[in-house]
């Protein structure tokens, strides 16, 4: 197992942003496509969509259920909307497949299972879409898409490095079939046992958080107890899908989507306070925080 590497500026320096020419245009910026909500959660999709615009894309889609749709349109009227069909219980159904799909090569980049709640629906819909994705296709399962990812092991571990899964202590506990308590005790040895069963970049979020990647191992400790708040980890994927779909590797899109979580943390506990800040609050400090390395 690798030994961690601190996920600091100095490796940010190391491993810079995409350089954007001033004539690029926002296709050229990155496409991101978010895949979830629920009627329970509907607007968290809301949140990972504008991430992954203060990350630098240029063009976000959010595929969610039909009725909270024109809701989420008129909410934030820079994003494409696709309504899908919605089972009685308010989830995506498993039969928005086939408008899924439709909707994939148009992008970049795919976050799926934010402020989704029913996992064998997110079981259905992902055997449905992991076969039909371009080799290169930038994915992130986030959410209960990692729960799901149990049964997909092999075809994630297919797509080679173009996946990003992102748990907590608990997802990753089940990601390998597991108990927390274990993973607690040891969280990089657990990481390394995702990286090797999934073959691509895996990460454990918590007051250190540890990413795992191209036999790189990475470990960020900061960003504070405030970041443990509903919606904190649908910011982190909108963020690191914003910058996979501009071309950053899994591990680099990651590893700065991780850094900008945790600074834009760190700079509210210091000016709001350590704990009380809303998820939402962290994203308009990230394009200062992308200025300022």
């Amino acid at each position: 197992m690798a030994e961690p590497v601190p996920l600091d500026t100095a490796w940010l320096k190391a491993n810079p942003l995409p350089d954007h020419h001033d004539n690029v245009d926002k296709n050229g910026r990155g496409r991101v496509l978010v895949i979830g909500g629920c009627r329970r959660v509907p607007g968290g999709m809301l949140l990972t969509a504008e991430a992954a615009f203060r990350a630098g894309a240029g063009k976000v889609t959010i595929a969610t259920i039909a009725s909270a749709a024109i809701a989420i349109g008129v909410a934030f009227p820079a994003c494409a909307v696709v309504a899908l069909p919605e089972t009685p219980g308010g989830e995506i159904a498993p039969e928005s497949a086939e408008l899924l799909l439709a909707e994939i090569a148009n992008h970049d980049a795919i976050v799926f299972g934010p402020a989704m709640i029913d996992e064998d629906g997110v079981r259905a819909l992902l055997a449905a879409l992991l076969p039909a994705l371009p080799d290169d296709m930038f994915l992130l399962l986030d959410a209960f898409a990692l729960r799901a990812a149990t049964d997909h092991a092999d075809a994630i571990a297919a797509r080679g490095r173009h996946t990003v899964l992102t748990p907590h202590e608990g997802e990753l506990a089940a990601l390998l079939g597991t108990e927390r308590d274990e993973v607690a005790r040891d969280p990089l040895a657990a990481l390394a046992r995702a990286a090797e069963t999934y073959r691509t970049a895996v990460m454990v979020k918590g007051a250190t958080s540890h990413l795992m990647a191209e036999d790189t191992c990475l470990s960020y400790a900061g960003g504070g107890l405030g970041l443990a708040v509903s919606g904190s980890g649908d910011v982190l994927a909108g963020l690191i899908a914003g910058l996979g779909a501009q071309g950053l590797s899994p591990l680099h899109a990651s590893a700065w989507g991780i850094w900008l979580h945790g600074e834009a943390g760190r700079r509210l506990a210091e000016t709001v306070g350590p704990i009380g800040y809303l998820a939402r609050e962290l994203l308009p400090l990230v394009p200062g925080l992308m200025r300022g390395v």
